[in-house]
């Protein structure tokens, strides 16, 4: 039988999220139905209230999100009910033309739920990333379950779904950085601050930081960055080759996703060095730049979608490191908070004071 359940709703375009009633569905084939635990507050999510990603209102928010199994579909044979799993919106089809060149972080026909969850009254909801867990419970695809280590905390698990993971791929799948490579960072929110975190776990020797917001910068140094540069106060690109013997880094990750940014990013690498886009830039936005320069400083130039992971091989690798207490994924969570502050923690999140606050369910 379908079950009704609390959730957090954004009903129009720049209107505050309502806390609603939901119908959730019995998982159909090929799906399944998980308690959330724990759901991290995301810009995406925001950005989905906003209107930025599409007008599909009303929208089913949340997506960084870690809960228990309850019920599967049929054909479902990954997961069980009374799994531990964290949700992630890349599950993967295993017949696209990426998949079968074994390329599966790069599926181009990554799949949802089929059915749709309402409202009591029967109108559709559009789940953020096809996940939707500002919720007591929620549908999802089954290949949208990585089972985990149920040892770890809900809270710091479920942030490898979106943010944590999009920084810490950016730098260990993305910019594939290495022992000894020398890494700077620009923008150092929750993304780039995971981006930090995953060039150290690389073995970077050299990482620098760079923001205009001390507070970022505090949080960075915490983390793994060995420098830290407030553009605000410099110039960014000539406080990077400072910092690397006047060359440039190695790997440099835009986390911001403006066009400004971009170009500090291009030109504060070294040689032949890697420039990673993570950073989600809006449809607006255009970048220039003199094509002689992209040629002559030579290199590669990539974008980062979800750090390129693939969350069957990297969520429970990520968790094993967290229970051996090499991945400080707890510094991400600066707070937790119930499911009807959902809104304050937007404000919180807008003005830089968290990096990321926490749905406890």
């Amino acid at each position: 039988m379908s079950q009704q359940v609390r959730a957090v709703v954004a009903r129009s375009k720049g209107a505050p999220v309502s806390l609603e009633t939901i119908v959730v569905p019995d998982p159909g084939p090929g799906e399944a139905v998980v308690r959330i635990e724990a759901c991290g507050v995301c810009h995406t999510d925001l950005h989905y209230r906003e209107g930025g990603i599409s007008d599909d209102f009303p929208f089913l928010l949340g997506h960084e999100a870690a809960g228990v199994v309850e019920a599967v579909g049929d054909g479902v044979t990954d997961v069980a009910p009374g799994d531990f799993v964290i949700l992630n919106w890349r599950a993967v089809c295993g017949q696209c033309r990426a998949c079968l060149r074994g390329r599966p972080w790069y599926c181009f026909n990554t799949h949802n739920a089929e059915q749709r969850m309402t409202l009591t009254d029967g109108t559709e909801l559009s789940p953020a990333l096809g996940i939707g867990a500002f919720a007591e419970k929620t549908l999802v695809a089954a290949g949208q379950c990585t089972k985990v280590d149920r040892r770890a905390s809900a809270a710091a698990a479920g942030l490898l779904g979106c943010g944590v993971m999009a920084g810490i791929g950016a730098a260990l799948n993305t910019g594939s950085v290495g022992r000894g490579d020398s890494v700077a960072v620009i923008g150092c929110g929750g993304v780039g601050a995971a981006a930090v975190l995953g060039s150290k776990l690389a073995g970077a020797a050299r990482i620098i930081a760079v923001d205009i917001d001390d507070r970022k910068l505090d949080t960075a140094r915490r983390l793994g960055a060995t420098h830290t540069v407030n553009s605000k106060e410099s110039d960014a690109v000539d406080a990077v080759r400072d910092l690397t013997g006047g060359f440039g880094a190695d790997v440099v990750i835009e986390a911001v996703g403006r066009p400004e940014t971009y170009r500090q990013a291009f030109y504060a690498r070294d040689l032949a060095g890697t420039v990673v886009l993570v950073g989600v830039p809006t449809p607006e936005m255009k970048l220039e730049l003199p094509l002689l320069d992209v040629f002559g400083r030579g290199g590669t130039l990539k974008s980062s979608w979800y750090g390129d992971c693939l969350p069957s091989r990297d969520f429970p690798m990520l968790i094993d490191l967290y229970l051996q207490g090499r991945l400080d994924l707890d510094a991400f969570v600066t707070e937790t908070i119930a499911l009807d502050e959902v809104e304050k923690a937007f404000e919180r999140m807008h003005n830089g004071d968290v990096l990321r606050s926490v749905v406890l369910l």
